[in-house]
């Protein structure tokens, strides 16, 4: 079986699941490796996440335990294994979160499992796994494969989310051995927004240096974002000026996003930027600068001053 290990957040199926389904549909397609594709909802009161998976998965295994109440990378390390080896996976996947890169490294070295690390593509070539990512600040995107059990991790944007199946996956529900934890959390702190989070945004509207100032970040792309109903971007420049916050940076060191509408204002399009977003289905650019290049990649493009162009398009979406 493909075995992926499901993300979920206040009761609700991220966006990043149905993203790993789309990667296991593509890996069997290719031939080589053999379903069901299986999801892993580990939790505590997850049934309505479970009713979600099943929708796109051909099986849910599905462990909700006191334990599993908080995440904890050597417990959900331990949890993965067992399933992993009870099922005999032949490839797991894990999202290339945060938590998702902690612990995929410990379940690939419990498995001794071959590792494939922030995969943008899926495929199979004969009996091996071979997956594409992006290195050198992603100028150069590389193919590596490896034969037998693999782990992997796939990187958050990079693929379409997966519609649901032509029949609802069987459930059941497992047992798991779990270690007792020797890391505990003891506080968190959760960022409050009312804006739809960068990963999960079908619409995103992203500012860059081009603005000219924090006053105008606010003024122009928080608030069209708001009247369309839009996350809020920013380019690592305009982060790096302590303009925004780092959880709304796009692109190579920060998140990879897909929408299906991408507006750009004052983004001049860096290639570490580009391959943020360059998947998104449309792509609106506004730059003055005429040869930036963003517009190579933009689908519709206006040559112009942002403080003329988007206050109009504010006033008309208000509308």
């Amino acid at each position: 079986m493909i075995l992926i290990v499901a993300e979920h957040t206040a009761g609700k199926l991220a966006k990043a699941t149905l993203e790993m389904v789309t990667a296991a549909r593509d890996v069997l397609a290719g031939g080589g490796r053999e379903g069901p594709i299986t999801l892993l909802v580990l939790g505590q009161n997850v049934a309505a996440v479970a009713t979600e998976a099943a929708a796109v998965a051909d099986q849910v295994l599905v462990a909700d335990l006191p334990g599993l109440a908080t995440y904890n990378a050597e417990v959900w390390a331990a949890a993965t294994t067992q399933i992993a080896q009870e099922g005999e996976a032949s490839v797991v996947i894990i999202g290339g979160s945060r938590s998702g890169r902690e612990y995929a490294p410990r379940v690939a070295v419990k498995l001794d499992a071959a590792y494939l690390e922030d995969a943008t593509k899926l495929s199979s070539n004969g009996a091996a796994l071979q997956a594409q990512r992006y290195t050198y600040l992603a100028r150069v995107t590389e193919t590596v494969e490896a034969d037998g059990l693999v782990v992997v991790t796939v990187k958050p944007g990079s693929f379409a989310p997966a519609a649901p199946a032509a029949a609802a996956g069987e459930q059941y529900d497992v047992e798991l051995t779990l270690p007792a934890p020797r890391v505990e959390v003891t506080g968190k702190s959760v960022e409050k927004s009312s804006r739809v989070a960068l990963t999960e945004a079908d619409v995103i509207v992203t500012g860059g240096r081009g603005v000219g100032s924090p006053e105008n970040f606010s003024r122009y792309v928080e608030a069209l974002a708001d009247n369309l109903g839009a996350g809020v971007g920013a380019t690592r420049a305009v982060v790096d000026a302590g303009w925004r916050p780092y959880a709304e940076q796009v692109g190579q060191t920060g998140k990879t996003v897909q929408p299906k509408a991408y507006i750009a204002l004052g983004v001049s399009g860096a290639v570490q930027h580009l391959s943020g977003m360059g998947k998104s289905k449309n792509i609106i650019a506004i730059n003055k600068d005429a040869e930036a290049p963003i517009f190579k990649v933009a689908d519709y493009g206006i040559v112009g001053d942002i403080n003329e162009i988007v206050p109009a398009l504010i006033e008309a979406s208000r509308k």
